[in-house]
């Protein structure tokens, strides 16, 4: 099997869209700024206390509109909230075509119907945050302590840019493990066709579907974004959480593909399995997703059950055969509307990129190289 060559993009559910309505019939349309003349600020605005959006009528998750405020240019800061809203909406439509909103839309009544039906969970307790209870109290301290030195004392680095450290307690895997099974057998009872996780995976179920939603937020923002700042992730504001099934009439393996997302959290759930590592091969920018891996690129994981994997949505990727047993793991896509608008805006070399910096450090290289040997001409030919 070739661990390189065309590299897939797993797709997931997007992130969402706003609602799209512009002014009634009749009346002049407010006088409002507009994307086409201001551009966000490349680096937050620490120092300024966003508002708060939770009673916007909108598809967008209101943590997105709190992070996105940090980002707007000064003279948006003091303007009303919903001026302010609806040039925060214009930005995040323009990285949700038409299309993907009405997939949006038919998600959200999917997902009504689903969580509608299913009013049978198995482990109540899953649905709310308890860390002390879901995660290893090294992660729990690490997270409180909130510093570099904390975060270094539980992240191993294998490989550059790749995280791992023990994260989630054995009754947790378990409990979710009961859960997933719990709502798998009530699918297959009244024949409900339910959404996979993304293009790539046939099995598995997206935790955010059947109630977990919120508890996954959470997830990300008091616990995964902070440690997610090692791999330039201090700008999340949306996820996409699922299980994944690999075995035995299950999903064997997973091509090479990068993910949906700007971080991805990989937590191995159990069970008893042989194979099934991770390869790595580098990150890449869209430009160079195809390109070929540097040697010192190269890196295999295998997964151990509560151990998490972090890293770059763009770090190409995918799944050896899982050769025995069955393994099942959870994954949280955490997506940043605010770096996908600045991303809108790159002009030549990305910094996370292998292929840009190289082809960065190749240019500069013959540029000196050229600089010199005009010198030494010219040098030359003043002293003949």
């Amino acid at each position: 099997m070739s661990l390189d060559g065309a590299v897939d993009r797993r797709d997931g559910p997007p992130a969402g869209n706003g609602n799209g309505n512009g002014p009634a019939k009749g009346k002049a349309a407010p006088a409002r700024p507009t994307y086409a003349d201001r551009r966000l600020r490349l680096n937050p605005n620490t120092e300024h206390k966003p508002e708060r959006y939770d009673d916007v009528q909108s598809d967008f998750d209101p943590a997105i509109f709190s992070s996105l405020e940090r980002h707007l240019p000064p003279n948006m800061l003091e303007v009303p909230r919903d001026v302010k809203v609806q040039f925060m909406k214009e930005i995040l439509l323009r990285y949700l075509p038409e299309g993907e909103r009405i997939r949006v839309q038919r998600h959200k009544e999917y997902r009504y119907k689903l969580m509608s039906a299913y009013q049978q969970p198995l482990h109540k307790e899953l649905y709310n945050l308890h860390p002390s209870a879901f995660f290893m109290p090294s992660f729990v301290k690490a997270i409180n302590d909130n510093t570099d030195e904390s975060f270094r004392n539980i992240l191993s680095e294998p490989s550059p840019g790749i995280y791992t450290f023990s994260m989630l307690q054995p009754s947790f895997c378990e409990m979710l493990l009961d859960e997933v099974d719990n709502f798998e057998k009530w699918v297959n009872t009244i024949k409900f066709k339910i959404m996979r996780p993304n293009t790539m995976n046939k099995y598995g179920a997206v935790l955010d579907d059947f109630g977990l939603e919120a508890m996954l937020n959470k997830l990300m923002e008091e616990y995964i974004s902070p440690i997610a700042r090692e791999v330039g992730g201090s700008t999340l504001d949306s996820h996409h959480g699922f299980v994944v099934e690999y075995g035995k009439d299950k999903d064997v393996e997973l091509g090479f593909h990068v993910d949906d997302s700007e971080v991805t959290l990989n937590v191995c759930l159990g069970k008893d399995f042989s194979g099934g590592q991770l390869f790595f091969r580098g990150v890449r920018c869209d430009k160079h997703v195809n390109t070929e891996t540097q040697t010192e690129e190269i890196f295999d994981y295998s997964h151990v059950p509560g151990q998490a994997v972090l890293h770059l949505g763009r770090h190409r990727h995918g799944a050896l055969p899982t050769t025995s047993g069955h393994r099942i793991n959870m994954l949280l896509w955490c997506r940043s509307s605010v770096f996908r608008e600045m991303r809108k805006f790159q002009k030549d070399f990305s910094s996370w990129c292998g292929e840009c910096q190289r082809e960065k450090k190749e240019r500069q290289r013959l540029s000196v190289a050229t600089t010199k040997l005009t010198f030494l001409r010219g040098y030359g030919g003043a002293s003949t």
